[in-house]
């Protein structure tokens, strides 16, 4: 292991680490019920905004709501979002803001970039400098990057409202929490990231495409092309929320490998703080609402410890150089370099990879699709956790917090006493409601999995066979369902078949979710808050980060053991000749 990559690491840590705690003290007070508009010290020019808006939606923005009214709410949001952007694409062609002359998107293209944007994945199977128009970018992909996000942190809100209530009917109200979200936080974040972003050479402006003088001719079968057109768009201001709201959708194919959206070594760096800030910064929020911050400590150890393990296997596997690569005359001291970008190199690229698919988002610096088997293979088992390691924004944590709830459930278990958390018995309805969260990932990505690899059509977009095309099919799977987006690269996935299959993932794997995590939160919520006894077991010290990263390991990656042995495993050894 390099002195470099562990420099680099711990470096990221103690970054975040500073970041996150004053933001998670902000985000309390935004999910505090007695904020008023314009009440938040330095924001209070954002009070005016939210008066408006919530002076046009009427009293029923402000009024209390049962967990069925704030899903409801949620869902009728969502929905509505995901008709807008389908539309949206359908009459690009027509539109302003479209120099390059895009056309119309294609139905089914159209279907599943509208459920990836509102489900928080930004799965693309499109080119997006050759397929968007800048006004699509803007107003339909961009704007769901902050719409999903807002929807995020405010199931967490919602959640962790639950464990904090005492005997109460309420869990707050979606249009409060989605406004207060995306203006106090998301927003000003955004702001910030964006103009940094653009003082380091992300381009931000509306022009079409620009032809630039090539340093060396390049002679094809039609003549010898002496320029290159290339793409311009509001590139900075996407990539900001795209990074802090985990979405991960480029505004280029290339997504964070694009010298446009990630032009250095610092823009990776402060990208990487970006797509973890928020989820980290929620534990503390959690910490805080729950009146114990060792709460939200002991979530964020057992995330971080995971996270670890899975960075150092990814940078030891990429240190190895692939054998094929060798016996073609390939310097075996310079690891796998085969795509990953030379700014970056091997160390900040494995770190970017794990960063990505630990959270939900889709960005990627390197191709995925070339790491060697056992580097792929831990991105993957981290969206497979279920995209808890921090994961998304708001569904990180509220993800682990099911977790939480079946690790004090096993350990009540194993001592014979009534299961508590944070003072609230844990009962028959809410282990059936985590079983619900915990088993929707693994049966949409293994019956998605098991149909694409049986059928005509699902095998045609393979370009690798064997094992790696498995794999392949296995990843678009588990990033559809565990709404990350990322992508193994080598699927040829914008056909009818996938674009349908992988927008089916992503709508069940976003709200078949959150709906039993708000069940869950309402039952919580109506349940008094008992007293600490010495019977009762703490939740904060090092035996439950224990217990609650093994039930994490074992309970998320399980369901996927035989998969994995398929895939990632079997051409490991083939790779080796073991």
């Amino acid at each position: 292991m390099s002195a470099e990559f562990l420099l680099l690491l711990a470096a990221f840590l103690a970054v975040l680490l500073a970041l996150a705690w004053p933001l998670g003290a902000l985000m309390a007070h935004v999910a505090g019920s007695g904020l008023k508009p314009g009440h938040i010290s330095g924001l209070r020019w954002l009070g005016a905004i939210e008066r408006v808006l919530m002076r046009c939606a009427g009293p029923a923005a402000s009024a209390d709501q049962t967990w069925k009214g704030y899903a409801l709410a949620l869902i009728v949001f969502n929905a509505l979002g995901a008709v807008f952007v389908y539309l949206l694409q359908r009459v690009q062609a027509w539109l302003p803001l479209n120099p390059d002359g895009m056309a119309n998107v294609s139905p089914d293209s159209s279907f599943n970039t509208a459920v990836s944007f509102v489900a928080n994945t930004n799965w693309q199977g499109y080119s997006g400098e050759q397929t968007m128009s800048i006004l699509t970018q803007m107003l339909g992909l961009a704007c769901q990057n902050f719409f999903s996000a807002a929807t995020g942190i405010a199931v967490a809100f919602a959640l962790i409202r639950g464990f904090a209530a005492r005997s109460s009917e309420s869990v707050g109200n979606f249009w409060t929490d989605l406004v207060r979200s995306t203006l106090y936080v998301l927003l000003p974040l955004s702001l910030l990231l964006a103009v940094f972003l653009a003082g380091q050479g992300v381009i931000q402006n509306f022009s079409g495409q620009v032809q630039a003088q090539l340093l060396e001719p390049v002679v094809h079968a039609q003549g010898t092309a002496v320029t290159q057109a290339i793409p311009m768009g509001p590139v900075a201001s996407q990539e900001a929320i795209k990074m802090l709201g985990t979405n991960g959708g480029g505004y280029f194919n290339a997504n964070s490998a694009h010298p446009f959206e990630n032009p250095n070594a610092l823009t990776n760096f402060a990208q990487m703080i970006a797509i973890f800030l928020i989820p980290a910064a929620l534990c503390f929020t959690f910490g805080r609402m729950v009146g114990d911050i060792r709460q939200g400590w002991a979530v964020l150890a057992t995330m971080t410890i995971i996270f670890v393990a899975a960075c150092l296997l990814t940078y030891a596997a990429e240190q190895q150089a692939n054998p094929q690569l060798v016996a073609l005359g390939m310097d075996a001291s310079s690891g796998n370099m085969e795509g990953k970008e030379t700014r970056f190199g091997i160390a900040a690229s494995s770190l970017f990879a794990v960063v990505t698919t630990a959270a939900s988002c889709g960005a990627v610096n390197a191709m995925h699709d070339s790491f060697m088997p056992l580097g792929g293979m831990a991105p993957l088992v981290m969206m497979q956790f279920g995209e808890v390691i921090f994961g998304g924004v708001g569904s990180g944590l509220y993800g682990m917090l099911v977790f939480a709830i079946l690790a004090v459930f096993i350990a009540g278990l194993m001592i014979g006493r009534t299961p508590e958390y944070l003072g609230k018995k844990i009962q028959a309805y809410e282990m059936k409601m985590a079983a619900l969260v915990i088993l929707v990932t693994p049966c949409l990505v293994l019956a998605g999995t098991a149909l694409a690899v049986g059928v005509d059509l699902g095998k045609a977009g393979v370009a690798n066979p064997g094992a790696h095309g498995f794999s392949e099919i296995l990843y678009a799977l588990t990033s559809a369902a565990n709404n990350n987006g990322s992508a193994f690269a080598g699927l040829s996935a914008n056909t009818p078949f996938y674009n349908s299959l992988l927008a089916v993932a992503m709508w069940f794997g976003r709200f078949a979710v959150i709906v039993p995590v708000l069940a869950i939160a309402g039952s919580l919520a109506r349940r008094q808050r008992l007293a600490v006894t010495a019977g009762t077991m703490p939740t904060h010290g090092p035996m439950f980060i224990g217990l609650l990263g093994a039930v994490v390991v074992l309970v998320g990656v399980l369901n996927y053991v035989p998969a994995l042995a398929l895939g990632p495993v079997v051409e490991h050894l083939q790779l080796f000749g073991k």
